[in-house]
């Protein structure tokens, strides 16, 4: 999964990107601009968006994404505590609204609802037919028994996983995987797609020609 973090605070930043580097693929911003940028190389599973930005308000890039008709979800961590403010942010598109100072396992648990709801599911284990994943401790199980993956897979797997079953092209696989201009080899997603086959079957993950990759449900899609 990856994350975006848009705080201008150099201590909550580093604070919050150490945090959150042990469970997803973070990029931390301080400014709009450099949102925008990031965004627009690779849209992020989950924005984390602070309010008051030394160059605008968060809201009014909030605004223009939901405008765009972008739906990822979009978390605001504000210290405008007010209960204005927050009817104000989650009118203007956030899903949820959480105040400074707040505890980190509060904002983890956050996050896990909001990348479910995005998957489409509310059970805190997520289902594509006999692939069980459950992100509270980001652990993968195929009819019961539990998959051993390398990094780069588990990554994978959890992108394929939270796309609910719909196709993720190419491109974006291999921005969540490495970034945007990172020079990876044509073949490497091959390689990996390859490497999760093998542990789930060759069937499970299906080739949307000219478009990406995506999970079935059952064998016999």
């Amino acid at each position: 999964m990856y994350l975006l973090l848009v705080e201008d605070d150099l201590a909550l930043g580093n604070a919050l990107l150490k945090l959150l580097k042990a469970h997803y693929r973070v990029e931390w911003v301080r400014a709009l601009a450099a949102a925008r940028s990031h965004f627009e190389a690779a849209e992020p599973d989950l924005v984390l968006l602070d309010l008051g930005l030394p160059d605008g308000d968060g809201l009014q890039w909030l605004r223009q994404l939901r405008h765009q008709g972008r739906q990822l979800p979009v978390l605001i961590l504000s210290a405008r505590d007010q209960l204005d403010d927050r009817v104000q942010g989650l009118d203007t598109g956030a899903d949820d609204y959480l105040v400074k100072p707040f505890e980190p396992d509060e904002l983890l648990a956050r996050i896990r609802v909001l990348l479910r709801r995005r998957a489409g599911q509310a059970s805190p284990v997520i289902r594509v037919g006999e692939l069980h994943y459950a992100p509270d401790s980001d652990t993968f199980t195929l009819a019961g028994q539990a998959l051993t993956l390398a990094p780069k897979e588990q990554q994978l797997l959890q992108v394929l996983v939270m796309a609910g079953g719909r196709v993720v092209s190419r491109e974006r696989l291999t921005q969540q995987l490495y970034g945007s201009g990172n020079g990876a080899d044509s073949n490497t997603l091959e390689v990996h797609i390859h490497a999760l086959r093998k542990q789930l079957g060759r069937e499970r993950i299906a080739t949307v020609r000219g478009q990406g990759y995506r999970l079935v449900e059952s064998t016999t899609e």
